[in-house]
């Protein structure tokens, strides 16, 4: 019981120290990526001709039949591409998108791309055939380039309804899908990666915490 008291409180601990950065929860690279599922819409709504900047409002509609969790969507700049549709330099294969300056991003991806939280708005899913909230993107030009566009990929968690109202669906209780407990177990094991990077918690006592 002890053990089991001592385990919550340093997860619990972990919670209130990752609070302010609010990237593991919907971080990109532990969300199902539902770019096929969904369309992404991009509306050009201000180009400063001075400054290179151009700002897009960009949002989501759901083409899939199933709710999407709200809070969870995110969307990844995925590469920026020139008038052939290119979208690596030609001679030394660098990426366009290292030419830009992507502003006021929320994180990267574990591969550098920048990423972005859809706003959740008051409805917690966004269901099928409904579009979420715009979310704002500034993106500057440092090669001053007249025309490229950028091209967008989306993460974020389905909706899993108990099996009881599931159609065709029993009323007994079911265990949790494999991936879903995977996806738990690297949150809590970043958690703690943490922890022990911040000097909160040590190796030692982690193996302690969580002994039988």
């Amino acid at each position: 019981m002890t053990n089991w008291l001592r385990r919550g409180g340093l997860i619990a601990m972990a919670l209130m120290v990752t609070a302010p950065l609010d990237t593991f929860a919907a971080s990109p690279d532990q969300l199902t990526d539902l770019t096929g599922r969904v369309q992404v819409l991009v509306t050009l709504k201000n180009r400063d001709n001075f400054s290179s900047e151009y700002r897009y409002d960009i949002s989501v509609r759901n083409l899939s039949p199933d709710s999407i969790t709200s809070d969870s969507l995110v969307i990844v700049l995925d590469k920026i591409t020139n008038l052939a549709g290119e979208d690596h330099e030609a001679l030394t294969g660098e990426s366009f998108l290292k030419r830009f300056d992507v502003l006021d991003q929320d994180g990267q991806t574990s591969d550098g791309k920048p990423y972005f939280h859809i706003p959740s708005g008051s409805a917690p899913d966004l269901t099928p055939q409904s579009d979420s909230l715009p979310a704002s993107i500034r993106i500057r030009n440092r090669d001053y380039v007249a025309v490229f566009t950028p091209s967008f990929k989306v993460f974020g968690q389905k909706r899993v309804l108990p099996d009881a109202k599931r159609p065709g669906g029993s009323t007994s209780a079911t265990a949790p899908p494999e991936a879903a407990v995977a996806a738990n177990r690297k949150t809590i094991d970043l958690l703690i990666q943490l922890l022990i990077k911040k000097g909160v918690l040590t190796e030692e006592e982690w193996k302690k915490a969580t002994k039988p």
